[in-house]
């Protein structure tokens, strides 16, 4: 397996980040083991979890004041992607988990909240983050609905004020960790009387595993991204007090396009899924492969050249994707936004570009479903579909920004009805 010195300046790392990163060095060929029976059975990497938990990867990007490592969305970008090299599932769900982290501590330093709504977000950290960080609590951050664009419109799932709280009601679709996290970061519209919802009504609350009217339904037997366990949640009058909220109400609507790049953390487990197919095709090549015949197919220059074409994709997606998430803030520029998209949508199409290449080059045994290329491949294939930044998403953005001024967007002539809420804003 590639070091990841390989394809990083190092030089330009902290020291605490790089220790973080030889730590999943170390965890990762468990987590490989793993993999085959954790997509097999569609069941969620558990005892990876255990790891990471008790390696503090829990607590990555939760601010050091309240004990976490404060860590960068570029730094947990590269620690994402390297636990995707070795399990692509295990890095999609550790990311649902950190999103939530995430939204706590980046939302909380924009600088367009008001003093009102800092205040109250100041004490909503101060309730979250220690579960986490003294309880090692799982969090799941489920958002689609299931046939409802929630990029354009207001997010069905509601909630209405009742005493001491509110109540929830609504369904979630694709709720990745679903029975095997401890809280579910629910985001919902607030419905008033009278009043149609509005984006910025969302409200978002820590939702209990053990919550009486949550209930987990469905079954999940997908094509890739198995171990994500991502069943659907129905929500049937969940109370909610005031120590559930994740953040105040409207400002998930208020940052949404303002920090873009934290709806693009879906990319890291799709990065090292990309790394891993070049992996496994150079090991195969070179007769590396453990239990297998020890054959050196280096010879043919066809399959070299499929190699050096991998190479330089993998390349040009890691460059682009790096640059993008160390860059990565708040109130972006139109050109880093850009940038972002672009990203993106070249690791999402990308990994699937580099995993068929795998496949075509490594030949007929390749599919076999007791080599991991096979589950490379079909998890390669999960990441354009994935909002709120799919592929025909980003390519409406780019599309609009190349074309149009920003003043002209929300006017410009469109078939459909557009997924721009999310979409940046100077």
């Amino acid at each position: 397996m590639s070091h990841y010195s390989d394809y990083y300046d190092v030089s330009r790392f902290r020291p605490q980040h790089i220790e973080m990163l030889d730590r999943i060095t170390a965890l990762g060929p468990k987590f490989a083991e793993r993999a085959h029976h954790v997509d097999r059975e569609a069941r969620f990497p558990t005892e990876n979890y255990v790891e990471l938990a008790d390696q503090d990867f829990l607590k990555l990007v939760i601010p050091e004041e309240f004990g976490g490592l404060g860590f960068s969305l570029g730094e947990y970008a590269t620690i994402g992607a390297e636990i995707g090299k070795y399990c692509g599932a295990s890095a999609l769900t550790f990311n649902m988990h950190t999103s939530s982290m995430m939204w706590l501590r980046f939302m909380y330093e924009m600088p367009n909240l008001t003093d009102e709504e800092r205040k109250a977000f100041a004490r909503m950290r101060e309730i979250q983050f220690p579960k986490v960080v003294n309880d090692k609590a799982i969090f799941s951050q489920p958002i689609s609905e299931g046939g409802v664009n929630w990029t354009s419109d207001p997010i069905q799932t509601n909630c209405r004020k009742v005493e001491g709280g509110w109540v929830i009601n609504g369904f979630k679709k694709f709720a990745s960790l679903a029975g095997n996290c401890d809280y579910y970061s629910i985001v919902c519209t607030e419905h008033f009387d009278g009043i149609e919802p509005r984006h910025e009504d969302t409200m978002d609350f820590a939702v209990h595993k053990d919550s009486p009217g949550l209930e987990i339904v469905g079954t999940w037997d997908p094509l890739g991204m198995r171990g994500t366990v991502s069943r659907d949640l129905v929500l049937k009058d969940v109370f909610v007090s005031q120590d559930d909220l994740m953040m105040p109400a409207g400002v998930f609507g208020k940052t949404l396009s303002q920090w873009p790049a934290m709806m693009a953390t879906l990319t890291p487990a799709y990065m090292g899924v990309a790394q891993s197919a070049y992996d496994f095709t150079v090991h195969y090549l070179r007769g590396e492969l453990p239990n297998q015949p020890p054959v050196d197919r280096r010879v043919y220059p066809t399959k070299r050249a499929a190699v050096a074409r991998m190479f330089q994709k993998l390349t040009e997606m890691r460059t682009l994707w790096a640059t993008a998430f160390f860059e990565a803030k708040a109130f972006p520029s139109k050109a880093e936004v850009m940038r972002l998209y672009a990203a993106q949508y070249a690791v999402m199409e990308g990994v699937q570009e580099v995993a068929a290449l795998a496949i075509r080059t490594c030949g007929g045994q390749s599919m076999l479903k007791d080599l991991p290329l096979e589950r490379i491949y079909r998890d390669s294939r999960c990441g354009a579909l994935m909002l709120p930044y799919t592929t025909e998403i980003m390519e409406d953005y780019l599309s609009m920004m190349t074309v149009y001024d920003m003043d002209e967007i929300d006017n410009a002539p469109a078939d459909t009805v557009s997924a721009r809420i999310s979409m940046w804003r100077p």
